[in-house]
Order: C-alpha cells, then structure tokens, then sequence
C-alpha cells in the first residue's frame, strides 16, 4: 500500500512521544523483547498500551486494555473498530480527503459490522471494542504494531489491510510519533527483503517486471535478470510435488520442521533430485540433504549487515574464525559460482555492500564508514549527507499529495480448518522468550531456560472436559495428522483455545498437525489456525 515492506517508525518515537501503542497479533515481551523494552519505558512514561491477542499472553499482562478475539477474526474486529471511529466523529477528515482514495466505498463495507454484531463473531465485548476504538481514534500519537499473529492465516495479506485503514482513517501515519509497524519475526527478516530475497522485487524494493529498474542491475550483472516474478516458498513446495522443481538451495533454514503439514514437506523434500543445505548447524533439513554446506555463525564468524524493524542497518564485525572446513556464506556462494563458470568478484562483505548501494537507491548513503559512525542509519538514505528518515511516508503530510494513500475494504474469511464435533478446539501457535523457531540454534544444550520443554497448553476447563489432567500426557489429533505432548494447564487460555510453539519438534512435531492453507498473497501458511482434538493417553 506504501511502496516498500517496512515499519513507518523508530523505537525512540515509541519510547518517547506515542500516548498510545496497539500489539495487535503480537507478544512482543516474548517475541521481540528488545522492542517491548521500549515499550515498558512508554507505559512508565504515561502511554496507554492496547493488546489484540486469543491469548492473555505476557504482553497483555501490561495493557490497559486486553481485547481476546476468537482465532481468524482480526478483520470484523478491525472493520467494527472503524465503524466506531466513522460513527463518533473521530476520522481526521482532512486528512482522508488530501491524502487517501477509496474512502466512500471503504465506509460502506465496514457499515454492517456494528459493535453487536462484531461481538457476536470475534467474542470481544462491545464495550471494550467501543473504548479501543474511541482511544486510537483520539490519541495524538498512535503505534500499530502486528506480526505472525496477523500474518500466518490464508488470509494475512487482507489482515494487514485492515490494520492500515485504521491509520488511514485517523491520520496515523507519516508523521513523527505516529505509525505503523510491523515486527519482524527473526533478526535481519527486514535484511533479508530489501535485499531481494522476495520472489517478485530486486533490492531494494524494486519491481522485478519494470524494465527501467531492471536495467542497472542487468548492466552490473553482465547479463538479463528474468523479467518475472519468482516462487514464495509455498509456491516452491508446490512446484516440487507436481516435479516442476526439481532441486532445492536451502541457506539458513529449516522447513523439514518448520513448514506447516509437516509429514507432507518431508515427503516433498526427500523427493526431490538434489538438496543442497548452506548452514551453521546440522538441521533436520541437512540430514536430508545431497550436499552439506558449512557456513559461519553470523553474529561471530562474519563480517556485513543486519537491519532491525525499524529499517536501521547496523554493522557485523567478524571476532572469530569459523571453525573447522566451515566458510562465510559470501565465500561459499563465490566460489559455488566460480566452479559454475562464473567470476563474481572479489568475496569481501564490504564490497558487496558497495555493489548493493550503487543499485539500490534507498541504500546510497550508507558507506561502511557512516554505518560505524552514526551507530547505523534508517533507510531510506539517498546519499552521503542524509542520516536517514526516522519515519516514512511524511508526503502524506504535504498539501498536495500526488500519490495518495489507498483505503482497501476487506470481507471477513473464517479460519480454513473448521471446527466439529469431532475437531472441536482451536490450536494456535507462537513462540516463547527462552527458545528460538525450531530449536536448531537454542535447544542443543542443557539450560535451566529449557527446563519445561514443548506441551500442549489448555484451559483447565478443557483438560477437565476432555479427560487430560495437567501434568499428564495427551495424542493431540488434527485433520492431517497426531502426535504425543505433556499437558499443561494455562489459566491465562479461554476455554476453546490450545497452544503449542514448534520451539522443540523433536519431542514434540506441532507442525504435523497445522494446516498448509496459504494467502494466495503473501504464500503464508494459516499456522495460528488448527482444529484439533485432544484424548488422554
């Protein structure tokens, strides 16, 4: 909707002049601790904070208001939420009139969802969707931040948009201390976009099927970059059970455990001609694999760049060596290229950053020596003088505005794996702060952080109900398949409601139960949406 995959705002703008922040789809004080610690200074500072989540999670702990919608209905909660601001006389008209289109069409779609009706779907009280409404719509200063909880459903793409037309709506965005943010789910995941590593843009956010953008990059290069867009990764694992594709280059990740129907993504990678694993450790992916790359650790054994969510780019400096017959990813992608036939230069990590900023614009100004000296820089940051932009989009601001902002209206779509008699609870998925994604880099050694391991969480009157006593073991059934967990009570859960990370699958594979339903945007996986049932073992 804006141009370019990034938070609009900084982490001071948070800290120091938001008078209320929205995680909506977000435990950020386990998710993405170093982000609520800016938080938590907001809420000593005065600032309200308001949590969207199914789950009274950590985060909620600290609202002032806690709104616990059923799983998969964050768009009548959104539409309802703007259908209150329109009705109380809160929209910042001005704003929508110079800065926005699709405003009348917008207010007619969100017009069926009253606060009753809403309340009736996503189970959120009318009264606590009205004071929501009414604080986001007066606040002066408003952050709305999501991540997976809003992005892992089959509809994650119209999620996002629900969310933006809120800030449309108020005038929440493009100026200091107001906008909208969202968190990215690893470290460098933003890194990772703006160099390209999305299937239908070059770095730096731009198109791929632009031939005018295309052209610096086929000039560098000494050949024609392909005209068209490439696979997500859903698109992949589809391509490759049909045996349109072949082989697989897999560099840092893990999808044998962490993709979604994990018993199909098994069956899918070990038929495949030729898998190539690039990695640090020896993943569930690499003991399928044809070839074993060895590469570095990052954080230590390497030198270049990481970017946190609020698009600021930060040096890496190498302190080790990697051990071993390990080698730094550059090196190995270089020297994987001169054995194909290919020189691509010289291997340094400063170098190719050089490259990137003479094609990417958004990245110019950021020479190895300004990064070190201004302790990292935001892009966009066009050349040499500039420290970059704290917050985005400010044209929005100006009194003529040639690129309008865009409301899209958006329809309610139920969670794909629909609740029975016979799969009667919801599972949804997430992550805890002492454990990181499939436990490669957090689970290979003894820890007191460590001491619970995986269970399935449940509301006591669920376990009671069901026949499965905390502290006990549960078969946790889905549509796709079963496994075995620990069972333990969590009173913060509604009843209806499970909960499982995929921070352990070798003791416990939650990902043999989730549903490979995809946003045919975004090639997202619906992993906060599984109907299960539980049995006693």
């Amino acid at each position: 909707m804006f141009g370019a995959g990034g938070g609009t705002s900084s982490y001071r703008e948070v800290r120091e002049v938001a008078d209320l922040i929205v995680l909506w789809g977000s435990n950020a004080r386990e998710a993405h601790p170093i982000f609520f610690h800016h938080v938590l200074k907001a809420i000593h500072r005065g600032a309200r904070l308001v949590v969207v989540d199914p789950r009274r999670t950590a985060s909620a702990q600290w609202a002032d208001l806690w709104l616990g919608l059923d799983v998969g209905t964050d768009i009548p909660l959104a539409n309802a939420i703007a259908r209150e601001i329109i009705t109380a006389g809160l929209v910042n008209e001005e704003f929508v009139a110079r800065a926005t289109t699709g405003y009348d069409e917008f207010r007619a779609s969100v017009e069926p969802w009253t606060l009753e009706e809403a309340e009736r779907v996503t189970g959120v009280p009318a009264a606590a969707i009205r004071e929501a409404a009414h604080a986001y719509g007066r606040a002066e200063h408003a952050q709305l931040c999501w991540t997976l909880g809003i992005t892992e459903h089959h509809n994650a793409v119209d999620n996002v948009f629900a969310l933006i037309n809120l800030a449309l709506l108020t005038g929440q965005v493009g100026r200091y201390g107001s906008g909208l943010n969202p968190l990215r789910g690893q470290n460098n995941v933003q890194g990772g976009g703006d160099m390209g590593a999305i299937p239908n843009k070059l770095p730096g956010f731009q198109e791929i099927e632009d031939e005018a953008l295309r052209a610096p990059f086929d000039r560098a290069w000494g050949t024609t970059v392909p005209p068209k867009r490439g696979l997500h990764l859903t698109g992949m694992f589809e391509a490759m059970e049909h045996g349109e594709l072949t082989a697989l280059y897999v560099i840092g990740e893990n999808p044998a455990q962490s993709e979604a129907d994990q018993e199909r993504a098994l069956g899918v990678l070990r038929g495949l001609d030729l898998l190539v694993v690039q990695d640090v450790l020896r993943t569930a992916t690499a003991e399928l694999a044809d070839v074993v790359l060895p590469a570095s650790a990052a954080w230590c054994e390497a030198e270049g760049t990481v970017t946190s969510s609020e698009r600021r780019v930060q040096r890496v400096r190498k302190a080790l060596d990697p051990p071993g017959e390990a080698r730094d990813d550059i090196e190995i992608v270089y020297e994987l290229g001169r054995r194909l036939g290919h020189d691509l230069g010289s291997p340094r990590a400063e170098d190719v950053w050089n490259e990137l900023r003479s094609l990417s614009p958004m990245h110019a100004g950021m020479s190895y020596s300004r990064l070190e000296e201004l302790g990292g820089i935001p892009w966009p940051c066009l050349d040499e003088s500039s420290p970059g932009e704290q917050f985005l989009h400010a044209r929005l601001w100006e009194p003529v505005v040639a690129d309008r902002a865009p409301f899209n209206p958006v329809e309610h779509d139920p969670p794909v794996d629909v609740l029975d008699d016979d799969f009667p609870l919801r599972l949804t998925t997430g992550r805890r702060l002492e454990s990181f994604n499939t436990g490669v880099q957090s689970g290979g050694y003894v820890s007191p952080l460590h001491r619970d391991g995986e269970a399935l969480r449940l509301a006591p009157a669920d376990g009671e109900r069901y026949g499965v006593a905390d502290g006990s073991r549960a078969r946790v059934v889905s549509r796709r398949g079963a496994i075995e967990a620990p069972v333990r009570y969590d009173p913060m859960l509604r009843p209806g409601l499970a909960f499982m990370t995929l921070h352990f699958p070798d003791e416990v594979a939650t990902n043999v139960l989730t549903i490979d339903a995809t946003d045919p945007k975004s090639g997202t996986a619906e992993f906060k949406a599984t109907a299960i049932r539980v049995e006693p073992v």
